[in-house]
């Protein structure tokens, strides 16, 4: 019973690979998440303040921002605190509860893209039924699916990961929860059981829910003119974009966790962190660039204070 009143703390291994150069790490990653927080929150707020942008497609763009701000503040804060200190510790409840923030938020953006994926689909496939099959309720049901069922998901592997440790150092920049369950004494058959279960259901219908959808896309763009696929290209490709992004590193994330292949030690930390760095950053770019309706509101808003400015 002790150990569950009294707090242990494990050592994150990863950073020893950062020690030589870690001020220059800071500085860059604090510039990342200052740039990611920025961009995000700008697009975030164009969409909000503007009722024309009030439709499904952004809101789902608004959410996934979200979403990234979520994932970004699960990881930053504590790797910025990480890179100037002398040692790189952390409680195990807390990197439980790290992993249960950085989980939901793979988690959910997979759920996300597979929602814009729907409405991309009813828009280009069915656009004379997308008003009846898009509604704004449809909308709210999808988000909260999105967010509700990963965290219960996700919550219910960090309970079960939850027991004695008999090890305590992470070889990882942050908490990922199957490292955690290594560290742990006793048998790991329901955790294992149970998370493979849980990650075919977060990952696998998703991704085959977006690849299904494409694969019907493309066969309505190439039966139609050039005019037609120009369009589509403009709202699909960034959601293919990131998708693409995020699935690939998610894939070798999983793989390696799991079955830890011969993998150089700097390349794995690099691709771990990879969607906690580049999704953040480049969502908030390729949809606020590509998507003309966005990339129009913001120039507005920043001509206008600009006016103000030199009128003043």
């Amino acid at each position: 019973m002790d150990y569950f009143t009294n707090d242990t703390y494990l050592s994150l291994e990863g950073h020893v690979e950062l020690e030589k150069y870690r001020y220059v790490y800071f500085v860059i990653c604090l510039v990342v998440l200052i740039l990611i927080i920025c961009c995000n929150v700008v697009v975030i707020y164009v969409i909000y303040t503007n009722k024309p942008l009030h439709e499904p497609m952004y809101i789902f763009i608004a959410a996934l921002l979200c979403n990234s701000l979520f994932g970004t503040a699960a990881f930053y804060p504590k790797l910025l605190s990480d890179l100037l200190s002398e040692k790189q510790v952390i409680s195990h409840r807390a990197c439980l509860f790290q992993a249960f923030c950085i989980y939901t938020y793979f988690s959910s953006e997979f759920a996300l893209l597979s929602a814009m994926a729907y409405d991309r689909y009813v828009s280009i496939c069915k656009p004379l039924q997308y008003p009846t099959l898009v509604k704004m309720s449809t909308v709210k049901k999808l988000l909260f699916f999105c967010w509700f069922v990963p965290s219960c998901e996700i919550g219910t592997s960090i309970i079960l990961t939850y027991r004695q440790l008999c090890k305590f150092k992470l070889n990882r920049i942050y908490c990922n929860n199957y490292a955690i369950a290594k560290l742990s004494c006793g048998d790991l058959t329901v955790v294992n059981s149970y998370g493979l279960f849980a990650l075919t259901i977060v990952v696998f219908p998703p991704v085959m829910f977006i690849i299904y959808s494409y694969v019907r896309i493309l066969k309505v763009c190439l039966k139609n003119s050039k005019e037609f696929r120009r369009k589509a290209l403009q709202t699909c490709f960034p959601h293919l974009f990131i998708f693409t992004c995020f699935s690939v590193t998610g894939c070798f994330e999983v793989i390696n966790s799991r079955f830890e292949g011969n993998v150089p030690h700097v390349f794995a930390m690099i691709m771990s962190a990879e969607n906690l760095v580049v999704p953040p950053l480049l969502n908030p770019i390729v949809y606020g660039l590509k998507l003309q309706e966005i990339w129009n509101r913001i120039k507005r808003i920043t001509w206008k204070r600009k006016t103000h400015v030199f009128a003043e």
